[in-house]
Order: structure tokens, then C-alpha cells, then sequence
């Protein structure tokens, strides 16, 4: 009895906890359907017709389209670059030993402690003398260099466990050192490629900060930043901005259901091994 009784009661909590987290993303979609007077007069109930019209009117008026397409070129170079460069240098930091191997280490753990926010002046004038200010090239290079020292991190960690026989029967097939990582270790490392992935494409696509003060032209605004025209100063088309935010997190509800095996393999490997 007692034990029946335990088992309800974790499943009411994670019931609850799942509503909780939930209900927010039903109330924003059920929001982007109605008018904005709608919104006002009964925030918290359904929408009185179904209709498309706001995600029509976002998308014409306020050319969301651009800005989806911008967040998607930044989100998408920045992650590629990052997945890449990082793994290549913690196969090398792992596979091979040589005298500077635990410094190299220890600076890219340095960047995990020191957040790049703290160094945004020099960063601006480092933009400003390479005539990367106003373009969404600058922005690529800010989220490569931020995300690098976490990467590498995970996948130092991930290349650790696996064991270096199989990097040695690769050579001895006649396998270079790059062939051993592209064909041999690349394909065992899905698990930690899609935590990382999963992490960074988050915290690009949600950045407001690094698009706010280093793009000046409208048509170069990503996603948070567009969003910001949706609020006047003296009244705020609600029904258009929760068809925006709806719109925006679509992409990355689609990454995870895509990715999300390989998240959680990623999340439970050290674990199990």
C-alpha cells in the first residue's frame, strides 16, 4: 500500500511539474490566435475562432521573415564552426601529449570562468578596426569564440572515455590522422555532438544582447531583436508578439525533437560508463 502510494505521488508531482512547465506554451499559442483586445479582456481563456491571421500579419508587416532568416544563417554558421573547430582540438588535446598539452587545456577552460559581457568594449573596438560593426559576420565570430571553451570541454571529457586501440588499428590500416578522426571517432561521438549542439543553438537563437550592440541596420536584426519593434511606446500589439514568440521557438522544438536521443545519451554517458 505504502509503496502504491509513493508511486502516486510521483507521478502527481511530475504531473504537476510538466503542467507547469507546459501551460506557458499553451497560453502563447492560444494568445497568438486571438485579437489583441481578446488578449486584454480574457488573457487567460481560448480563443473565440481559430485563426492564422496574426502569424499573416507578423510575418508581412514587421518582415519577420528576415529576421527568422538572419537568426537561421547566424544560429546555423555559428554552431557548425563551433561543433568543428572544438572537436578537432580536443582530439588533439586528448590523443596527443606534447609540453604545452595542460596549458592549451587549462586556457580553454579559462574562457568557461571569464564571461565574454565583461571584455564588451574592447570587444566593440576590435569589430570597429576589422569593419565587422553593422554585419552578421561579427556576431559568428562572438558566438564561435564564446562557445569554443565549452565545447571543448564536453568533448575532451567524451574523447577521455573512449579508448586509443581504436585510433591505433586505424593507423594500422593505413588511416592519417585526420582519416582517424573523421572515420573512425567522429561517427562514436553523436552522443556529445548533440548536447553541444542542442546548448549552443539555444544560447544563439535566444541572444539579445550581442545583436543589440553590435547591429545597427533593421534588416540585419535576428529574432530578439526584431521582436523589440512589437513594443510601442505608448501600446503594444500583443497579438502580433505571441505570434512572433511562437514562431521563434518552433525552430528550436523541432532541434530537439531531432536531437534530443542524442541529447540525453550525451547527458547520461559519463554515467553509464
Amino acid at each position: 500500500m505504502a509503496g502504491r502510494i509513493g508511486q502516486f505521488a510521483k507521478y502527481l508531482i511530475l504531473s504537476l511539474v510538466s503542467l507547469s512547465i507546459l501551460y506557458p506554451f499553451f497560453l502563447m499559442i492560444s494568445s497568438s490566435l486571438k485579437s489583441n483586445v481578446e488578449i486584454l479582456t480574457s488573457p487567460l481563456g481560448l480563443p473565440s475562432n481559430f485563426s492564422l491571421e496574426n502569424y499573416v500579419l507578423v510575418w508581412e508587416k514587421v518582415s519577420f521573415g528576415k529576421y527568422v532568416w538572419n537568426s537561421i544563417y547566424v544560429s546555423g554558421l555559428s554552431v557548425i564552426l563551433i561543433l568543428f573547430v572544438s572537436s578537432l582540438a580536443a582530439f588533439y588535446l586528448s590523443r596527443f601529449t606534447f609540453r604545452w598539452n595542460a596549458y592549451i587545456l587549462f586556457f580553454f577552460m579559462v574562457g568557461l570562468m571569464l564571461p565574454m559581457k565583461l571584455a564588451i568594449l574592447p570587444l566593440y573596438m576590435i569589430m570597429l578596426q576589422l569593419n565587422l560593426l553593422d554585419t552578421l559576420t561579427s556576431l559568428v565570430v562572438l558566438y564561435v569564440a564564446g562557445g569554443i571553451p565549452f565545447a571543448v570541454f564536453v568533448f575532451y571529457g567524451f574523447f577521455r572515455t573512449l579508448p586509443t586501440e581504436l585510433d591505433q588499428s586505424a593507423r594500422l590500416d593505413g588511416c592519417n590522422n585526420f582519416q582517424v578522426y573523421y572515420k573512425i571517432i567522429l561517427p562514436l561521438m553523436k552522443p556529445a555532438l548533440g548536447t553541444v549542439a542542442i546548448v549552443q543553438l539555444i544560447g544563439v537563437w535566444n541572444d539579445f544582447f550581442y545583436p543589440l550592440i553590435f547591429l545597427k541596420s533593421e534588416e540585419l536584426s535576428t529574432i530578439p531583436l526584431g521582436v523589440l519593434t512589437l513594443f510601442g511606446e505608448y501600446d503594444t500589439e500583443w497579438n502580433l508578439l505571441f505570434a512572433s514568440l511562437t514562431i521563434s521557438s518552433l525552430p528550436m522544438i523541432i532541434a530537439f525533437l531531432f536531437a534530443s536521443r542524442q541529447f540525453i545519451e550525451g547527458l547520461t554517458s559519463g554515467a553509464i560508463k
